[in-house]
């Protein structure tokens, strides 16, 4: 008997097959940066457990994905996330080539960092999909070219939550919100917050400084106010500028820097009004679109910024305020979403529908020094309580939950 019940334990395994939907790794938004930091993160913690990258096509190009995963590559005709995007379509033959992909292995728990490149689990598998946000949800007007782009996201949307056995969210905000529109049990959410990578911190003035500033048409010491993220609508970079046209009534000199990818970016795009619309304000040559900025250059572009100006409608999470925070920037944000969560007592808070209140705040900030040294200060000791260990670790743990459960 004691030998038959050494063969039955040695056959258990010891650890746990996770499968991990990892298209959006190469992706530049927030939710390709969640994806990466976050398995990054969590291999860096866990050298018990397997785990199972399966990827697109496309990905397969990527070569940072780690060498100790195991790549799972489906072949498909277009990319997971482009197909994902607002004005996106994705083809059944796709879906399929992933769902096969993960059904020929066994994985004991399946994980989707972001919805935009889901697919069906057909194993019996738990599964923990990371639902961001609801953006699309209360502005479709704002994300979305055409109904049918709208109806086929919401399809995927509520095919994806309805075989989760948990869902992520980024924010205490988030989870509220996720909560009260599709009518979820609290229980059935758990929150992982992002954080700033360590190339964001605050680095000295040298040659390096200098030439990166100059390369984006900017000098090291003067005034700019910075912008981080997509171009989409709802990011309400047209009352942003707007406000600076206001500002800059006052002030001739002062640049509003707009860094995002506008050319590449398969999502709803915004920049033909908005560059329309600065030059109809004559702000050509104060109004700046970098586009894509690597996190090289991003991180001086916040040392070198006076103030980060984050004006969106809404936001899941905000991860340019912390990386910001991070990089000793003051930061100004509307009073939307989950922003306030995440800056607390050390942001400054406008309404992102009013321009005067927004140009308020920024005319205040700008022109208060110890009020920004005092920011400087204070947010760099908050963007310490966001780490990415600490979100791997939480992470972990709802893998190990699901497969006890």
């Amino acid at each position: 008997m004691a030998g038959a019940c050494g063969i039955a334990s040695a056959s258990v395994r010891a650890y746990v097959q996770i499968g991990i939907d990892a298209c959006c790794w190469g992706n530049r938004r927030g939710f390709g940066r969640f994806t990466r930091e976050l398995l990054q993160a969590l291999l860096e913690i866990d050298g018990r457990n397997e785990y199972l990258f399966f990827i697109d096509s496309e990905t397969t190009d990527v070569d940072d994905i780690p060498e100790r995963v195991e790549k799972v590559t489906a072949k498909t005709e277009f990319s997971q996330v482009k197909a994902a995007a607002a004005g996106g379509r994705r083809s059944l033959s796709d879906v399929w080539a992933m769902s096969r992909a993960v059904s020929k292995h066994k994985v004991d728990v399946f994980f989707f960092p972001a919805v935009y490149s889901y697919f069906p689990i057909f194993n019996r598998t738990k599964v923990l999909l990371t639902l961001h946000d609801v953006i699309a949800d209360h502005h479709p007007e704002l994300i979305f070219p055409n109904a049918r782009s709208k109806y086929l996201w919401k399809l995927k949307q509520r095919v994806a939550i309805g075989q989760a056995d948990l869902i992520a969210t980024v924010s205490e905000n988030s989870k509220k919100q996720i909560v009260d529109y599709f009518r979820l049990p609290e229980s059935s959410l758990r929150v992982i917050s992002e954080a700033a990578r360590p190339i964001f911190k605050v680095l000295p003035t040298n040659n390096g400084f200098v030439s990166t500033l100059g390369h984006y048409g900017l000098v090291s010491g003067e005034k700019f106010l910075l912008y981080v993220g997509g171009i989409s609508p709802h990011k309400n970079l047209s009352r942003l500028i707007d406000a600076c046209k206001e500002i800059d009534d006052s002030n001739d000199t002062l640049k509003l820097v707009l860094v995002g990818d506008y050319r590449d970016d398969p999502f709803f795009s915004a920049y033909p009004q908005l560059s329309t619309h600065v030059a109809n304000l004559g702000l050509n040559g104060k109004v700046v679109f970098t586009g894509f900025v690597p996190d090289e250059d991003l991180a001086y572009l916040y040392n070198a910024a006076t103030l980060l100006v984050f004006p969106s409608l809404e936001e899941g999470f905000g991860l340019p305020a912390i990386e910001a925070m991070a990089c000793g920037t003051p930061v100004a944000a509307s009073r939307a979403g989950s922003l306030p969560e995440i800056l607390g007592p050390v942001g400054r808070f406008f309404n992102p529908l009013n321009v005067t209140d927004m140009s308020r705040v920024i005319r205040e900030v700008l022109t208060d020094e110890p009020l920004r040294q005092q920011m400087r200060s204070d947010g760099l000791k908050r963007s310490n309580s966001f780490q990415w260990q600490r979100a791997a670790e939480e992470t972990l743990s709802i893998f190990e939950e699901l497969h006890r459960n």
